[in-house]
């Protein structure tokens, strides 16, 4: 039976190198939303507008989507690592799994804002490319972290929370 797992979290919770490990240990596909992002739009940003990324993030995600069911219809597992920035987003995926008679499990990784704040600086000197598709600063940092919305007891009620 084909599986979907969600995972968010906020800024440099450990998202792509948990979805890395999550692919191994269940056999899955992997979609990541900093590099489609970074190929597809990084050169047309001005400025820090959220509403410009997320209509953006929105037309990877319709994509992402399109390969996904393929995937997922052939009995194919996927991890999305797309950020799940908002309940609004979380939900959107659920409802198009389930409708695939699919239940999605959102793994969300939970970090104290330090200890993200300095995977973040240890990424941007790294640059790794398995992790690596920008540099955050601390202004993007900043500018993300209210953004985040916890997901709410129920929507963890056949995912998990990771401490990371």
């Amino acid at each position: 039976m084909a599986k979907l797992f969600l995972v968010c979290g906020p800024t440099g919770a450990g998202k792509t190198t948990y979805s890395m490990s999550l692919c191994e240990e269940v056999g899955a596909v992997k979609f990541s939303i900093d590099p489609w992002m970074q190929t597809l739009f990084a050169k047309d940003m001005q400025s820090l507008d959220f509403s410009w990324m997320m209509e953006r993030v929105g037309r990877c995600h319709e994509q992402i989507w399109e390969v996904c069911e393929q995937i997922l219809s052939l009995g194919g597992n996927v991890v999305l690592d797309l950020g799940f920035t908002t309940k609004a987003q979380r939900d959107l995926f659920v409802s198009k799994a389930s409708e695939l008679g699919i239940r999605a499990e959102i793994h969300y990784l939970d970090a104290q804002k330090e200890v993200r704040r300095k995977r973040v600086a240890k990424r941007n000197i790294e640059m790794d490319p398995k992790v690596y598709s920008f540099e955050v600063t601390d202004m993007m940092f900043d500018f993300m972290e209210p953004k985040f919305e916890v997901p709410t007891d129920s929507e963890l009620e056949h995912g998990c929370k990771v401490s990371a």
